[in-house]
């Protein structure tokens, strides 16, 4: 019960499903409820792929990451970061160098309140609870100006979050935001669920998310490489995610469309 109590807001509708903690139960962590494991069951039947997909995504943010660090990236800012697993960026980056500085983002209850457990004695990290589709209300946050130093280069990451940003919120605006604002040779991450791979399951997925706080809308290659304007997108280019820079050529999927997200990396001009 204490436990429960540690990561688990006052407030919270555990009746609500939601993204965060769905994503949290395909990846095989235990901070979700029975409405995110009945919706994970349904996302399931969709898309039989689900969890693996889930992985590919995951392993695609350490890449990126990894790849930001070796371009001389020191500091992040991780867009819709979840419930935090194995790899969270901090580890990542922090253990190739202990000063690097992580900034976290994401409005889900459960998320920001597990994540301040895991961060309460990292001053070097942060999560700030706002909405990504609202860029001044992270980028002018208190705790973003105090970890970020917006005259370096920062890497922005946005894995797997903007297919839950509706076409009527202007993702391009809201991409351009954050890109704006960070000095130039910072890198965008994004990956995001696409109907170009696996049509019919996609459409099952779209269905079966209006059920939740988090409605899905997949994007096109042309749509996802249009996000990236006003950045030089590093090779391999917007790709099936096991295709972005695999650390062996065994770990490149035998069918890389099967993971059902684009992904890539860009370079601020």
């Amino acid at each position: 019960m204490m436990e429960r109590v540690a990561w688990v807001p006052d407030d919270v509708d555990e009746g609500l499903p939601s993204a965060a903690r769905l994503y949290d139960y395909l990846l095989g962590g235990g901070h979700n409820f029975a409405a995110d494991r009945e919706l994970a069951a349904k996302f399931l039947k969709a898309q039989p792929n689900a969890r693996n997909i889930a992985r590919e995504n995951r392993a695609f943010l350490r890449r990126s990451v990894l790849f930001m660090i070796e371009s001389g990236v020191r500091q992040f800012l991780d867009l819709g970061s979840g419930i935090p697993t194995v790899g969270n960026v901090h580890e990542i980056a922090q253990k190739a160098d202990p000063d690097a500085h992580v900034v976290y983002v994401d409005y889900e209850e459960v998320a920001v309140a597990h994540s301040k457990l895991l961060l309460e004695n990292n001053d070097r990290a942060t999560i700030v609870q706002a909405d990504l589709t609202v860029p001044e209300s992270i980028l002018e946050h208190p705790d973003t100006r105090a970890l970020l130093d917006f005259d370096r280069p920062i890497g922005v990451l946005t894995a797997g979050v903007f297919h839950f940003v509706s076409p009527a919120k202007e993702p391009k605006r809201i991409v351009a935001a954050y890109r704006d604002a960070v000095a130039p040779g910072s890198y965008l991450a994004i990956s995001q669920f696409t109907a170009d791979f696996m049509p019919e399951e996609m459409a099952g997925i779209v269905e079966v998310m209006k059920n939740s706080r988090d409605p899905m809308f997949p994007r096109s290659y042309d749509e996802i490489l249009d996000l990236f304007e006003g950045c030089d997108v590093v090779e391999p280019g917007v790709v099936a995610t096991p295709l972005w820079r695999p650390e062996s050529v065994t770990a490149a999927s035998d069918e890389p469309t099967r993971a059902g997200i684009y992904a890539g990396v860009g370079r601020k001009r």
